[in-house]
């Protein structure tokens, strides 16, 4: 008798187990050996934007080709509501209007005629001062204002390019030097 022999019963049981190693080997080979499923990717999650307004109105109104309302979007400044108005005129005074100035929703854009009396802080023909626009002034006009000097309107634009255009006189009230008495003495001298 050989030193090693295995009865038929304990032969099919070892073949069985052979079958069984290859056919497990076979299956991890052509099914990934064994590696593990890819971790889950998670998109971060951004907080949505604050929702502003998608377009502005404002009157454009005196030396242009086509005075009226226009829609513009949010961000657009004098010069792009006087291009929609066809333009300044050849009686306009250009050096009365600023088109760097950026627009409020709402606001009138006044471009005045050479001659006459400019919008901001100009004595009218009834005798009374037309207010003077807090987003659209330049430094000299707003210097006009009483209680404001060059310091002060400085400021205010200084303000204006940091935070965007007036929404309120009330804003003002932001501007370092202004107080509730100098904008109590402001109010009906000056629009947003």
């Amino acid at each position: 008798m050989p030193p090693f022999s295995l009865s038929v019963p304990q032969r099919r049981v070892v073949g069985l187990v052979l079958v069984g190693l290859a056919a497990l080997l076979f299956a991890l080979r052509h099914h990934g050996g064994g590696a593990t499923a890819a971790p889950l990717q998670v998109a971060p999650v951004r907080p949505a934007a604050p929702r502003t307004p998608r377009l502005l109105v404002v009157d454009v109104a005196g030396a242009v080709a086509r005075p009226g309302l226009y829609r513009l979007p949010h961000g657009a400044r004098v010069a792009d509501a006087v291009a929609r108005a066809g333009g300044l005129t050849r009686r306009a005074e250009r050096s009365a209007v600023n088109l760097a100035a950026p627009l409020a929703d709402g606001q009138q854009v006044l471009v005045a005629a050479r001659g006459a009396p400019g919008p901001a802080g100009a004595v009218a023909a009834g005798g009374t001062a037309a207010p003077v626009s807090l987003s659209s002034a330049t430094v000299e006009q707003l210097d006009t204002l009483p209680g404001i000097g060059p310091v002060t309107a400085q400021k205010i634009v200084q303000y204006r390019q940091q935070h965007g255009p007036f929404t309120s006189v009330e804003g003002l009230d932001a501007i370092p030097g202004i107080g509730p008495a100098r904008l109590a003495n402001l109010r009906g001298l000056v629009v947003p």
